[in-house]
């Protein structure tokens, strides 16, 4: 956020700094309060010795910084007070919602439990455009897709997103096919099926840098986007199940390094995260705690320009299908474990079971608010539209659901933790 330079012909070096760049001489940047500012002798100098039109420019800069989501220690915060990250996943906002009306209603139901925050896909690569897409591909080349059935529709989730009151966590590409994702880049430029060749090869990474770049220029000023996420559950292996065989910790690790520091050098403001699952730290040796998927999560969370860390839960299908409810919650614990090492918040980003929900979501929840670990999100938000219910994939949960009351006090109790 720099203002623009105006012509200051006769002016000192001193004054043509502050009158140029005043948020660099402020020290404005993603993780400065408001107080900071105002207890910044610069910003008094500034007070005394700017125009009246420059001091309201300066002043709709500090504004617009303080709408932003940051952190500080272990917690988010919002305009220097703690921001409670708690909601859900609903990766089909921009896909299944045909009408504004159904995307209002959406989001409606969500807000409705009290929920702040909202994760959705900010990807779907296609080859062969229809619905809502914002990547078409032709051999190699990839077009961004500018209209109404993309990049103008995100532009409305993100409206609806603001006009209830909700925070947005955007992934920008998917481990899995699912809309696309990694695999698409790797088969279109490489023309091979090595899932870890998106971290690698140099013409790929470049790719999906400018993609990156299209995306967090359109809405590096918008603050209701509370993150950029590098990737949905990013790891070695993905659904063509071939590797090259190298892939290692290391591997992600240097591409969380890659990515992370290039989507900072454009966008000061949004904070960062991996979107990873939280895979690879210490715990019971399972496989999940294993760095068999080219996961180590202290070490990546540990890295400057992650702001801060996710995990997801899935007891089941990650075979810890003895005492499920026990060993997600030392799960949780263990995640917190490493926010309180490292004094960077985690959130448990994504959460499900198909069985015994409610009892097994009361005692997770439960567990997320009396460890002290950062904010959650449910795998995942339905709603009923106007073309019917919104996709069921036996985790979704829909407001006539008892565990929508559950979230609904949740939300509540983790904002009053505080």
């Amino acid at each position: 956020m720099v203002l623009q330079a105006e012509s200051l012909s006769g002016a000192s070096a001193a004054e043509r700094t502050t009158r140029e760049r005043p948020t660099v001489l402020l020290g404005v940047h993603a993780s400065t309060s408001t107080e900071d500012i105002e207890h910044n002798d610069n910003y008094h100098y500034y007070k005394r010795r700017l125009e009246p039109n420059r001091l309201q420019r300066v002043s709709s800069v500090l504004t617009l910084l303080a709408s932003f989501v940051r952190t500080s220690g272990q917690k988010f915060t919002l305009d220097g007070s703690t921001f409670t990250v708690v909601g859900t996943n609903a990766y089909w906002l921009a896909q299944k919602t045909p009408t504004q009306a159904d995307l209002d209603k959406a989001f409606a139901d969500i807000a409705a439990t009290g929920a702040t925050t909202v994760r959705t896909w900010g990807f779907n690569e296609v080859t062969s455009p229809s619905g809502t897409y914002y990547q078409s591909w032709s051999g190699s080349t990839p077009t961004i897709n500018y209209g109404a059935d993309g990049l103008q529709k995100f532009d409305q989730v993100i409206a609806s997103a603001k006009s209830h009151g909700l925070k947005l966590i955007v992934a920008l590409t998917n481990n899995w096919q699912d809309y696309g994702g990694m695999d698409v880049y790797v088969k279109q430029i490489a023309n091979s099926d090595n899932h870890d060749y998106f971290y690698t090869n140099s013409n790929v990474v470049q790719a999906f840098k400018n993609y990156i770049a299209v995306w967090v220029n359109r809405y590096k000023n918008e603050p209701t986007i509370l993150a950029w996420e590098l990737a949905n559950e990013p790891r070695c292996h993905g659904n063509t199940g071939t590797t090259s065989g190298t892939c290692t910790t290391s591997t992600i690790t240097q591409w969380v390094q890659n990515i992370g520091s290039y989507i900072k050098g454009l966008d000061s403001c949004h904070l960062v995260s991996i979107g990873d699952e939280g895979m690879g730290l210490t715990g019971d040796g399972t496989y999940p705690y294993t760095a068999y998927e080219g996961l180590d999560f202290p070490t990546n969370l540990a890295i400057s320009s992650i702001d801060f860390g996710t995990a997801h839960l899935y007891p089941l299908p990650w075979g810890a299908t003895s005492d499920p409810v026990g060993w997600g919650s030392q799960w949780i614990i263990n995640h917190y474990n490493v926010q309180q090492q490292l004094n960077k918040p985690v959130i448990l980003e994504e959460y499900g079971i198909n069985s015994n929900q409610y009892s097994t979501y009361q005692t997770w929840l439960s567990t997320v608010v009396s460890s002290g670990l950062a904010g959650d999100l449910i795998w995942q938000a339905g709603s009923t539209l106007s073309g019917g219910q919104t996709p069921q994939d036996g985790y979704t949960i829909y407001p006539s659901d008892s565990t929508y009351t559950l979230l609904t006090q949740h939300s509540a109790a983790l904002k009053a933790r505080g």
